[in-house]
Formats: structure tokens, sequence, C-alpha cells
């Protein structure tokens, strides 16, 4: 049987439940750390997990440059060369496609580009990228899909959907079926209701065993992208799951779960644990700042991370300001820890059915700073 999940309860529109796959069982709501290249980066395996990390995100655009979707197959594929044998999701390629890549060429077939990192020439098609997952063993495997451009026109974003909705299609005939395995659909239609409701519909009518909403996080602002998904979590079937691509800040995953999302996945925790950027209970910091110079005292007091637990904000600041690698991967560590308890939070939030308190006391500490 294929990848399933299960509603337990819901609070409003927010749900929780069970992501059942071949590589154990998810509690959802849940985020996902990114491991892009085959590394959440600056973290071991092990510390990853230390987190309460149940789910992570691999990159189909990245690993199929270096090392090779050949070569992760050989190695016994990205669970045993990464060592996680829990679920790895695993992005298309699509939006790495349009952000990254030069000289993108895109046809009705697939998308030709050369690669960022020495230029050689590549293609992508959705039987390749499916073809590639496969080689990685991904769990849960991506349609592949055009990333729409904002801002957009209608009509733009009309051509840009259509051209996704033949690509699921095709992404569907080309996944292998395997016990605890799932593809996932991606709903497109920039900002537009009529054409996210013509996106859902048809990714319906092909069947997926779960429906992400694409197309988002890329310069709406986050009131534009409640919006959306006001519109858009009610057009998805009930019981199967439901993913934010590419979010967000932990104020956007209060907003998100209470519109009815059940899984996410962001570089922000881990790109700001790299430059200093401290996501805690009571707000956002920058460890650079002077004001820590003499600061004895937990990063924040209510986390049990390595870095709260042993070391001082003093030590942190001084990690930063003295550009040694230890700063990144303790900071890193903890927002990730911080990330994974406020999702723990939010689950027990609805099975209480107080998530609406909870995310009020949480924003309200966001404010009383340090």
């Amino acid at each position: 049987m294929s990848l399933t999940w299960t509603l337990s309860t819901t609070d409003g529109a927010a749900r929780r439940g069970t992501l059942h796959t071949a590589h154990g069982e998810v509690p959802t709501p849940v985020f996902m750390p990114v491991g892009t290249a085959g590394t959440v980066k600056a973290m071991t395996a092990d510390a990853v997990r230390s987190t309460g990390a149940r789910l992570i995100l691999g990159n189909t655009y990245h690993l199929m440059l270096r090392p090779g979707a050949d070569r992760v197959e050989r190695l016994g594929g990205l669970h045993r060369m990464v060592d996680w044998p829990g679920p790895i999701l695993t992005d298309s390629g699509g939006f790495q496609v349009m952000s990254l890549s030069q000289l993108r060429k895109l046809d009705a077939d697939g998308v030709t580009f050369q690669s960022h990192i020495d230029g050689s020439r590549h293609r992508l098609t959705p039987e390749s990228s499916i073809g590639i997952q496969h080689q990685l063993d991904a769990t849960i495997t991506m349609a592949f899909d055009e990333c729409t451009k904002f801002p957009c026109t209608e009509d733009e974003a009309r051509a840009s959907m259509e051209l996704s909705m033949r690509w699921a299609a095709r992404s569907r005939n080309a996944f292998v079926h395997r016990s605890g395995y799932g593809l996932f659909g991606i709903v497109q239609g920039s900002v537009f209701e009529r054409l996210r409701a013509q996106s859902a519909a048809a990714l319906t009518d092909i069947g997926f065993e779960g429906y992400a909403i694409g197309g988002l996080a890329v310069g709406e602002g986050q009131a534009a992208m409640y919006d959306v998904l006001d519109f858009t979590t009610p057009m998805l079937p009930a019981d199967r799951p439901r993913y934010l691509m590419g979010v967000g800040t932990p104020d956007d995953l209060l907003g998100a779960v209470a519109r009815g999302v059940d899984m996410f996945d962001c570089v922000i925790p881990t790109r700001a644990g790299r430059t200093g950027r401290a996501y805690t209970s009571r707000g956002v910091f920058n460890m650079r700042n002077a004001r820590f110079a003499d600061d004895g005292t937990a990063l924040d007091p209510s986390c049990g991370c390595p870095l709260c637990s042993r070391h001082s904000r003093a030590y942190l600041h001084h990690l930063f300001r003295s550009s040694e690698m230890l700063g990144p991967m303790l900071l890193t560590w903890h927002n990730l820890t911080y990330y994974q308890d406020l999702m723990a939070g939010i689950r027990a939030a609805i099975e209480a059915g107080q998530l609406a308190a909870f995310s009020a006391a949480t924003r309200a500490q966001w404010t009383e700073g340090a």
C-alpha cells in the first residue's frame, strides 16, 4: 500500500495527524529541515535527529549535478549515504531550475539548462525528474512542475499552471509504486483563486498521495500567502496531507497551520544559524550585536539544545565575532530545535483544542525581547 496519512483531530481548520511511510511514522503538522545536497548544513545526522526532526528534505537539482543520481544509487540510496533511515522528501528540481540555472529553455516536454556550478548542459523532464528521485530512494517524490514567477499576469499564471498540470499527469505515470512510498502533486496558479481551483481539481482527478501548495514565498508577502491558503486548502482532499513548500518563519507556520497545512520546509532556520540570527521563544536576535558580549545567560532558557544548556550568549557572540565555525554549528542546532519544539507545541495545542490561545501566547512572548 502507498504512503498514507491519518487524521487524529482538528481545531478549526488545523489538523493533527500522522504520516505513515516505509521509513517510519511522522506526526503532523511537521517541519522538515532542508538537506539540499545530502546534508543539513552544519549538522550531523545525529544532531538533526536530536532536535526531534523525523523527516528531512533533499533536492533533485543539486543531487543530480553532484554527486549524481547514479552515484547515490550505487552507494545505496540517499538514506544510507547520509545516515538517515527515516523518511526523506525530495523536491523535483523545478524551483531550482528557475532560480539557479543559467540559460534556461522551457518547452512543452521539459527544461534544458546550464548548471550554475560549471555551466554544463542538462535537461529535466517529468519522467527524468521522477526517475532521479527514484534513484535517490525518496520516500516522498514531488511531481515536476514549473514554479510560476511573481509577479505575473493571470494569463501568464494560467499558461504556467496548465503546463504544470500536464507535467503532473506525466509524473504520475512515471512514478513507480512501492509500499510506503508516495508522490505529491503541486497546486499552482499564483494568487488567482480560479486558477488554484482549476489546478486543485486537475490534481485531484489524477490522484496523489499528498498535495503541495507551490508558487508561494516568492515575494507575494504574508497577507497574500494567507489569502491563497484560505481559498486553496479547502479545495484539497481532506484525507491527504497538505504541504506548503518553502515556508517559512515561525509566524508563517502558526498562520498556515491554522489554515489547514500539515507539512513545511524552509532554509530559514539553517541559513539564519550560519549568519548569527537566533530564533527564540523571546523573539529573533542578532548574535553579532555588541549587547551580547557580556551576557552570561543562556540564549533561550526554555530550550534544551547543547547551545542553550551548556553555553552563554556571550560565548556565542564571541564565536561569531571570531568567525569560528562552531558558532554556526551551535546556532543552527538551536534554531532547528526551536522549530521542532514549536511544532511539538502546535501539535499539542491542536489536540487540546487550544491552537488560537497557543499562537497568541507564543506571539506575545516574541514581543517581550531578551
